[in-house]
């Protein structure tokens, strides 16, 4: 096989002890994410989301075609529009497009058609999955694993934006295309996930049903 060009890994190893402490230290820090609805009405400095951008950017990715593009809407007119569009099509959803099955399983979270905290949160990051790639000369480029890659990136994103102390709500409307339509995206690009980040409102609630979680003897099996 031919060699390909490379460089030396750069990466930290740690002793046993400072292993374990620094994953107990990571999961101190996660088990207190949790999506929430309630948001401060104050603007979220923009250089500290970017440097979370460039964090999912870090993602890994299938052949690492990084199929991913990440729109930070601030403009209170935008996200109002989005809002209005976001709530058409919920109230869609609740009034007959879900199954009672789909119903029956978000009743404990409290969910409705109101989407009042798009217009409240400091941002949103509205995050589109690449379909395929453009070359230099308009022609496409195949993308593989696109929607794991994607899925990646923004489970990296999530934990970067608790890390740096903001709260976020991963919003998913169904069909999302309204969002590709306001925010003038190509047609290679497909809306996955509508982000919802800010501070939390001083008195942000969380649903008791979000943090029932799986023990880990029922989700992990060691071969």
């Amino acid at each position: 096989m031919k060699p390909i060009p490379s460089v030396p890994l750069e990466m930290q190893t740690f002793a046993e002890d400072e292993m374990r402490r620094r994953a107990q230290a990571f999961f101190d820090l996660m088990k207190q994410r949790h999506s929430t609805r309630d948001f401060a009405d104050r603007p979220v400095p923009l250089d500290v989301i970017m440097r979370c951008l460039e964090t999912a950017g870090r993602a890994p990715s299938g052949a690492n075609q990084q199929p991913w593009h990440f729109v930070v809407v601030t403009d209170p007119a935008i996200k109002h529009q989005i809002r209005l569009a976001a709530e058409e099509e919920e109230r869609a959803f609740y009034a007959g497009r879900a199954s009672e099955e789909w119903l029956e399983a978000l009743a404990p979270l409290g969910t409705d058609a109101d989407k009042s905290f798009i217009d409240r949160a400091s941002c949103l990051i509205v995050i589109f999955a690449q379909s395929y790639g453009l070359a230099e000369d308009g022609s496409r480029v195949k993308h593989y694993y696109v929607q794991e890659s994607v899925g990646i990136a923004t489970g990296f994103l999530i934990a970067a934006l608790h890390n740096a102390g903001l709260a976020c709500l991963t919003h998913t409307p169904s069909p999302m295309g309204f969002l590709s339509e306001i925010l003038h995206r190509p047609k290679n690009e497909r809306a996955y996930i509508n982000l919802v980040v800010g501070y939390p409102a001083e008195n942000a609630q969380v649903p008791l049903h979000a943090l029932e979680k799986k023990a880990l003897s029922e989700f992990v099996t060691v071969v």
